[in-house]
């Protein structure tokens, strides 16, 4: 829980395995959440001048798969960051990476797209991504509980996925990183890099101005049949989907592997927010009543509830 941009608690609840109970050292895959982490390692990079956010990712990059198809030359790191990229979520692993879209032509929610960049980040800053990761971001912000690929110190220490009906599952850990899946951390080590968030940390003022600007529209999608409880404006961003109602502006990102669910949001007005990190298919169950009981925005509360996963319309 973070209470205006501090870190005031880190609890944890439940079994990381069969008889052994979870801690706040319990290390758990982020999935989707690694997204925001990749996103601020590539931010730094630009703040750093290292590359532009329009700058064409072919004159650097262009995927093997995609080298006879003259789209490539329309990416930039902003459509990839802001899901425009046209790419589908992940690659088939028979046929391999091929445009949906054009990029910019549509918001296509895409893990490839940042998966994309972040190999286009390491040839432009001449180092590993895991490098880069921890030089800009886990280092600076004391993230000592966070890696892209397995560790010896994850030993004894992860949450095992469990299926919808209680069986526990293999853990994937990655061998090479993901930028946009397979993060390993606590709740306590993503809570501080959500407050490094809060406070722009590492970010020129207008690299940090973009990032909380609504990139892509998703607003007609988010809002259908939903205008009593709806946002004014929602969207992407760049890392996070962002949300402004009349009270707040709320940023938000989930996370779904197989037997796993992962939430976490900021409220930028006020300077609150959470992070929730569950080894279970049924884990989305837990995310609204906890932010009833922190007390989260009502307006964004209203909305969740009119369009969470087992909740009623409103």
């Amino acid at each position: 829980m973070i209470r205006h941009g501090k870190l005031v608690l880190a609890a944890a609840s439940g079994t990381q395995s069969p008889g052994v109970a979870a801690t706040p050292k319990t290390l758990y895959n982020v999935a989707s959440l690694s997204k925001p982490l990749s996103a601020e390692v590539m931010l730094r990079e630009v703040s750093q001048g290292v590359f532009t956010l329009d700058e064409p990712t072919a004159r650097t990059w262009t995927d093997p798969d995609i080298a006879a198809d003259d789209r490539r030359l329309l990416l930039t790191p902003r459509l990839a960051l802001s899901h425009r990229s046209g790419f589908p979520n992940w690659r088939d692993r028979k046929s391999g990476l091929a445009f949906l879209r054009a990029p910019g032509e549509a918001v296509v929610y895409s893990g490839e797209g940042f998966q994309y960049v972040a190999r286009f980040t390491e040839l432009k800053a001449g180092q590993p991504f895991e490098d880069l990761a921890q030089a800009a971001v886990l280092g600076p912000l004391g993230l000592k509980d966070t890696a892209y690929t397995g560790r010896p110190w994850f030993e004894s220490r992860i949450a095992l996925p469990t299926a919808a009906g209680g069986q526990s599952l293999k853990p994937r850990v990655a061998k090479t990183y993901l930028a946009a899946d397979l993060v390993y951390t606590t709740a306590a080590d993503y809570a501080a890099f959500m407050v490094g968030v809060l406070h722009d940390r590492g970010l020129s003022p207008a690299v940090a101005a973009e990032r909380g600007r609504i990139q892509a529209s998703t607003h007609e999608g988010d809002c259908k049949g939903k205008a009593e409880t709806c946002p004014a404006q929602s969207g992407f961003g760049l890392g996070w989907q962002i949300m402004v109602f009349p009270s707040a502006t709320v940023w938000m990102h989930t996370g779904k592997d197989e037997g796993v669910f992962t939430f976490a949001y900021l409220n930028r007005t006020t300077g609150d927010g959470a992070v929730m990190l569950t080894n279970s298919d049924n884990g989305a169950a837990v995310v609204l009543p906890i932010l009833e009981r922190l007390g989260a925005e009502p307006a964004f509360l209203r909305y969740l509830k009119s369009s969470w996963p087992g909740q009623a319309g409103p």
